[in-house]
């Protein structure tokens, strides 16, 4: 489990017992509250892509853009960046870990 630095909120039906994202503010499926709760960091990657062009300076580049399915729940899938291994490296399916980052997108690393 990633420490506290480092989870990832993602919202909660226990009305349905469904996790729901992007974040809505109440469930699509039945209309209740739902909260933001901490998920394990544990996932695959779905798709991605590896950018090579320097849009933010502060940004090395080549770096990858990937669709990362979360293990709690088949179809919940976050934008994020894969980091820590080549970016030629990275496959479809490829376990992955949430890891800290500074800002922006979650970053996940090959485990």
């Amino acid at each position: 489990m990633p420490d506290s630095s480092s989870q990832l909120l993602i919202e909660y039906c226990d009305a349905c017992v469904h996790w729901v994202h992007p974040a809505a503010g109440e469930c699509r499926d039945c209309g209740s509250a739902i909260e933001a709760r901490p998920v394990s960091g544990r996932g695959t990657v779905f798709t991605y892509t590896v950018n090579h062009h320097p849009y933010n300076p502060e940004i090395p580049v080549p770096y990858v853009i990937a669709i990362v399915e979360l293990a709690e729940q088949q179809g919940l899938r976050v934008a994020a960046n894969i980091v820590d291994c080549d970016p030629d490296s990275v496959t479809c399916g490829m376990a992955v870990e949430l890891r800290p980052a500074g800002g922006g997108a979650p970053a996940f690393a090959p485990v």
